[in-house]
């Protein structure tokens, strides 16, 4: 496959050169089964954000679907899926080409282009998308501003003009509207076989950032009753997450009081997780705010009375002052 990948890399090049060929690249690997269905990638234009999301009847849908790289682009490949169109879409826009541009090639280099369904964004907003004409009916794809949305194996021909109208008209940032045209999407009936998996990615728009920091959402729901109900919930939880990093990292610079803003925000977003409960009343004793975070230090105790073993070692780990009368005060609370 590591050949393949550079044939179809080598052969682009020919392409977009201009230089003369008669020559295709080797053939990708053969059409797997359909098991992919609704999706949409996207460029955010306020903040150059990139993303995909999927939702299909099948195990673990996103693990072969939907790719991104910060600054780079996005690619959703599905149908008779080859998974290699994301590295390889992403490669070639790497590169300079656009979405449009890498798209052309490897179809030009695949020998199943008509089974295959693709969408792909870049980092300039130009999208494009391909369904092959053996795809599985119902299928569709339209593109917009900045974004593409694909389906197969619909039950209605009509899904992608549900998508395409709810991310034009949805409000909140990438992830949000995205979630909201997978949702407008199983509203108008979805997959034909039903629903099981939904994946969805978000990257920054920075090319300058790394793989492991420039990823801002990467949820996946494998297997489940309500995967689209399951991922709003992950999704809130996930910015209740960046937000506590977030705590972290003012936390580690001695910012108590900024500190104590993303704290609380996080709690503010899921209220009965006794962890956020409890790193929110730490920080303010931390702060000298002791009597706001005793009814914060009582509610964590009361979901998980573990934390009151763990308190008692945060002042090893300078999180909390080195005060006897402080521990004394906080273990008190029943």
């Amino acid at each position: 496959m590591e050949q393949k990948m550079k044939n179809i890399i080598a052969l682009s090049i020919t392409i977009f050169t201009c230089l003369p060929t008669n020559s295709r690249a080797a053939e990708l690997s053969n059409p797997l089964r359909p098991v992919h269905t609704y999706s949409i990638v996207a460029r955010d234009g306020e903040t150059g954000e990139l993303g995909a999301a999927v939702q299909s009847h099948w195990f673990s849908v996103g693990s072969n679907v939907i790719w991104a790289e910060p600054g780079v682009g996005a690619v959703a490949t599905q149908s008779f899926t080859e998974p290699s169109y994301g590295p390889l879409g992403l490669q070639l826009m790497r590169t300079g080409k656009s979405a449009e541009q890498a798209l052309t090639a490897l179809l030009a280099a695949d020998a199943h282009e008509d089974v295959r369904q693709v969408g792909m964004v870049d980092a300039n907003g130009a999208v494009a998308n391909h369904t092959g004409d053996n795809a599985i009916v119902e299928f569709c794809n339209l593109t917009g501003d900045s974004f593409a949305v694909q389906a197969n194996l619909m039950w209605k021909p009509t899904v992608c003009s549900a998508m395409f109208d709810a991310f034009e008209n949805a409000e909140g940032d990438l992830a949000e509207r995205m979630l909201v045209a997978l949702e407008a999407a199983e509203g108008e009936g979805g997959d034909i076989r039903g629903k099981q998996s939904v994946a969805l990615l978000v990257v920054s728009g920075d090319i300058s950032q790394p793989a492991w920091g420039g990823r801002i959402f990467d949820l996946r729901i494998e297997d489940h009753a309500k995967p689209l109900t399951e991922m709003r919930r992950l999704l809130t939880m996930a910015r209740a997450y960046r937000l506590m990093n977030e705590g972290d990292e003012h936390m580690t610079k001695g910012e108590v009081k900024k500190a104590i803003v993303a704290y609380s925000s996080a709690e503010a977003l899921v209220p009965d997780s006794h962890e956020m409960v409890f790193w929110h009343a730490a920080t303010l004793a931390a702060g000298g705010r002791v009597d706001e975070s005793l009814p914060l230090f009582k509610k964590a105790f009361d979901m998980w009375p573990l934390w009151r073993e763990l308190v008692q070692r945060l002042p090893a780990s300078g999180l909390l002052p080195d005060d006897p009368e402080l521990m004394e005060r906080i273990l008190a609370v029943k």
